[in-house]
């Protein structure tokens, strides 16, 4: 049914990454609700507004991978990664 896709294991590992992200911040959303405070962004976020900056900034590097390099996808979900964590901590 999806074989019109040219999904690969990367990009598949990425979204589903995205969805358990998306389920377990729910989960602690409702748990322990979360109020808005000052890290470095330059402006104040709750954790909702930097997980969106991240996924966001997530989608942007792997389209620039894509699309500028011939690099691994490995690469890629690997900064990706690392500025999530970093977004979520200090952000």
């Amino acid at each position: 049914m999806l074989n019109w896709m040219a999904w690969t294991m990367p990009s598949g590992l990425f979204f589903i990454g995205i969805a358990s992200i998306l389920l377990v911040m729910t989960i602690f959303e409702i748990r322990k609700p979360c109020v808005e405070r000052k890290g470095w962004l330059p402006i104040p976020t709750t954790r909702g507004d930097r997980l969106f900056i991240g996924l966001l900034s997530s989608a942007f590097i792997h389209l620039s991978f894509l699309g500028l390099s011939d690099l691994s996808l490995w690469i890629a979900l690997a900064m990706s990664a690392l500025l999530m964590l970093i977004l979520l901590r200090w952000g």
